[in-house]
């Protein structure tokens, strides 16, 4: 059996650079598409076939087999636009919009994807998964993360240029960067710059 690989999104660096993103929950991998406001120019759910992509590079296992419509890609922007907005608040320790709340509490309200087991004794999705199902799974799934007991490790990325938001599920709680290999290094990498220049 090949070895499964490790969770996280695959993101791409301005340098050009790839890096896996484990924000450790499939809600917030949602927020790697895009967003609202000045994030909107990095929007990537533009078509059914953008949503279907994201749901394969996500955690969910396996991959479902999606009917998801044009009206279904439209949900899932808002639904993750308001996630944003929710998960940014709780970040910086503020309060959500109750409109926001609103989003997600109806996305969780459809029924979700049902996970099943195989003649095989695997495990795959039983039939009828659709894009209204998909955004409920990822509804449900930030439900729990904010009314768990991770809740109040919801962060955003201490980088200046970087708005990822994770969740830290690390045993000491001090986690600071999206991912170590990227924003991480980066600021090693200044850290260290700076250290020199005040050194010379």
């Amino acid at each position: 059996m090949a070895p499964s690989a490790p969770p996280g999104i695959l993101m791409r660096a301005r340098s050009g650079a790839t890096y896996r993103f484990d924000p450790g929950a499939l809600c917030l991998e949602l927020l790697t598409t895009g967003g609202p406001g000045e994030f909107r120019r990095h929007e990537t759910l533009r078509a059914p076939e953008d949503l279907v992509a994201w749901a394969g590079r996500s955690r969910l296992t396996p991959t479902p087999a999606l009917d998801v419509s044009a009206h279904d890609v439209a949900h899932a922007r808002r639904l993750r636009d308001a996630l944003f907005r929710v998960t940014t608040a709780r970040a910086a320790g503020a309060g959500p919009a109750p409109a926001d709340l609103g989003v997600l509490n109806a996305a969780a309200a459809h029924p979700p994807l049902v996970p099943s087991v195989g003649p095989d004794g695997g495990r795959r999705w039983a039939p009828g998964c659709d894009g209204a199902g998909l955004l409920s799974t990822v509804a449900r799934d930030a439900v729990e993360l904010l009314t768990g007991p991770f809740g109040h490790r919801v962060r955003a990325c201490a980088s200046d240029d970087c708005r990822l938001i994770y969740v830290d599920t690390s045993r000491p709680g001090r986690r600071r960067w999206c991912a170590m290999e990227h924003c991480g290094n980066l600021h090693k990498v200044r850290t260290l710059r700076a250290r020199r220049a005040a050194d010379a």
